[in-house]
């Protein structure tokens, strides 16, 4: 069953905790499965109805609450929407200390996960540094 993270009761995750945009178990089955193996503390998220601010507050709340030691982030690559799951690694950093998390950021792409690194979620924030590496 799909699990929602807006409707999920902070305190049902443990241990780790995978946000993945809702599209992905659709457009990239397999990479999904991939994640479904990490853990099956899958929980979708809609950014297109759903303002990013309201996903980070939930988190926090989660992780506040509930044992978390693992946050994955997972996306279709190319997403105006997705894309900002990447971000909110940054946010929750900016309200409370989780740097005894382990945190990964992927993209999907021909139904492989592909791992993001910090950096390169940085620059994508900038178009202007964007554009200077050309």
């Amino acid at each position: 069953m799909k699990k929602t993270l807006l409707k999920t009761n902070v305190h049902d995750v443990e241990d780790t905790l995978i946000i993945v945009g809702s599209c992905l178990d659709r457009i990239q089955p397999e990479a999904y499965k991939e994640l479904n193996k990490i853990s099956d503390n899958i929980y979708d998220v809609f950014l297109e109805e759903t303002h990013i601010n309201m996903v980070i507050t939930k988190i926090i709340g989660m992780i506040s609450r509930v044992k978390i030691n693992k946050i994955i982030f997972a996306s279709v690559d190319k997403s105006p929407h997705c894309v900002q799951l990447h971000y909110i690694e940054n946010e929750i950093r900016k309200a409370m200390n989780i740097d005894d998390k382990e945190i990964i950021h992927y993209v999907a792409i021909d139904n492989n996960l592909i791992e993001i690194s910090k950096e390169t979620i940085k620059k994508s924030k900038s178009l202007s540094e964007l554009e200077q590496i050309k």
